[in-house]
């Protein structure tokens, strides 16, 4: 992996204050991103994509998982997602492959104690792009207060035969959430339709 990682970076943002109001509790938002070269470039149409991603996907998944860790220990992580940006010689596919694979993703989880799937995005874009990491709960998929999504920009990533990788993770959901969970909205759009559905009693 040594030849191919170019670089990591590390972002890191506290909210504390949304809408003119104090957060109760400022949020922290983590993401490592890290830069490699794309080890399909050059290639043509590769048919066969699992002998890099064995090569790649695991040590990467260590080495970012690590680094995010060392910056909010698993216990405090309450969110997370990743990302995948291929470079505009690549395929989004080669984005796709290094982390749609647990052998990947299940190092994240593992170390923050998450069941949940971890919410991506996978793109091809040029350098100096904003990223989007979106986020979910690592472990209730309907709690919306934690549908949050990390950003940030490289200015000279991905290159055209690179590949631009984040993991993210956030210790609290938005500062003031105030829309209902998802199976709260599940729950009164079934007592909607019961009481719709239910013949009307006459007077008497």
């Amino acid at each position: 992996m040594k030849q191919e990682l170019r670089k990591i970076a590390t972002f890191v943002e506290t909210t504390y204050r949304e809408g003119g109001k104090a957060a109760e509790t400022p949020v922290t938002t983590v993401v490592v991103a890290a830069v490699i070269r794309n080890p399909w470039a050059g290639q043509g149409f590769v048919e066969n994509l699992r002998p890099e991603i064995l090569r790649l996907a695991p040590a990467l998944g260590a080495l970012m998982t690590q680094r995010l860790v060392e910056l909010m220990p698993g216990e405090r992580v309450q969110a997370y997602g990743k990302a995948a940006v291929v470079g505009t010689n690549g395929e989004i596919e080669h984005a796709s492959a290094i982390i749609h694979t647990l052998r990947f993703g299940n190092l994240f989880r593992s170390a923050v104690n998450g069941t949940a799937f971890l919410p991506f995005t996978n793109t091809r874009v040029g350098p100096g792009t904003l990223v989007s990491v979106p986020m979910i709960h690592k472990s209730e998929t309907g709690k919306r207060s934690h549908f949050i999504t990390a950003t940030f920009q490289m200015t000279d990533a991905p290159a055209a035969d690179e590949i631009l990788l984040a993991i993210g993770a956030s210790d609290g959901g938005r500062v003031h959430p105030r829309i209902a969970d998802r199976f709260q909205d599940m729950e009164e759009m079934a007592s909607d339709a019961a009481g719709a559905a239910a013949p009307a009693v006459p007077n008497h």
